[in-house]
């Protein structure tokens, strides 16, 4: 047996499986280690390709193992299952790996910087605690219309019913319902006062990221969407064309019949969703963001 040179590591928790091979596809490794010892047991072999499925923790090791000379890939979990030969466990899943990270027709994931994990960090919690006050604002909704007390739809309409909650002249509304109503109302509250923090937060990264403020510069790209990017994308050399990238953005038109010509052309008609109407929220002109040229169904001449 030679000496290793490709590695598929199946990381956990706590206990990683390791699998290796040599030049010749020999298997030289195989063999479980914690986490702890991890570091110790990659810093005394020679630098290997290793190979990991991606998922967030996977861009820490793959920092850590690069730092120690390693070279390190990360492929989509969905990719590396077609390898799998036997039954799923773990031992199998390091030896698929190992076999998946060395095929030329691969697709890698750049490794992020813990600066775009962070940057993910604000926008995931951002929507965590947006969906909550979405559900505070159901409820008060629910509770109030059983009470005959309806409001416009949307936040300003919820504005509104806390107003109401909050007026103890309104008899509309029973002393121990508003009691409990009103705890409902300071969550919503404390939420909103959380969101607008992590939004000064999303704004200051935004400041200090070059490439955030060149890509708020397009139409139709605020500041929120801008530092999205960039924290999800380390390598903008993963898309061909710009094309591919709107599409992966999810700025494609309704995918209606194309006789099979599809385009990806983005839609004028779709907006940038905006947050709490702390970012702008700007339309592409129609002039610079061509239709999708699909066949035409009525009859006679339409030139």
């Amino acid at each position: 047996m030679g000496e290793v040179s490709t590695i598929g590591l199946d990381i956990a928790k706590a206990v990683f499986q390791v699998h290796g091979v040599d030049g010749a596809g020999a298997v030289v490794i195989r063999k479980r280690i914690s986490g702890v010892k991890m570091l110790e047991f990659f810093a005394d072999l020679p630098p290997c390709l290793v190979g990991i499925e991606a998922c967030p923790s996977a861009h820490h090791w793959g920092r850590e193992l690069a730092l120690l000379g390693h070279t390190v890939k990360l492929m989509p979990p969905s990719y590396v299952k077609a390898y799998l030969k036997r039954s799923k466990n773990d031992a199998n899943d390091a030896a698929a790996i190992c076999e998946a990270v060395t095929r030329p027709s691969m697709r890698f994931v750049p490794i992020k910087t813990k600066e775009q994990q962070t940057a993910l960090m604000l926008h995931r919690t951002r929507q965590l605690l947006v969906r909550q006050r979405t559900m505070l604002s159901n409820a008060l909704r629910g509770h109030l219309a059983e009470l005959g007390v309806v409001s416009a739809k949307g936040r300003n309409g919820t504005v509104e019913l806390l107003k109401i909650i909050a007026d103890a002249e309104d008899r509309r509304i029973p002393p121990a319902a508003r009691g409990i109503l009103d705890v409902l109302a300071r969550q919503y509250n404390a939420i909103g006062a959380e969101i607008g923090s992590i939004d000064k937060n999303i704004l200051a990264w935004h400041r200090s990221c070059e490439a955030s403020r060149r890509l708020a510069e397009i139409p139709g790209i605020g500041p929120i969407v801008a530092t999205a990017l960039v924290a999800e994308i380390s390598d903008w050399r993963t898309f061909s064309s710009g094309r591919n990238l709107a599409a992966w953005i999810g700025l494609v038109p309704k995918q209606h019949t194309t006789g099979g010509k599809d385009s990806l052309a983005a839609s004028p008609s779709r907006a940038i969703d905006t947050c709490d109407g702390c970012w702008s929220s700007a339309r592409r002109p129609s002039s610079a963001m061509p239709r999708s040229t699909g066949p035409r169904t009525g009859r006679g001449s339409h030139d």
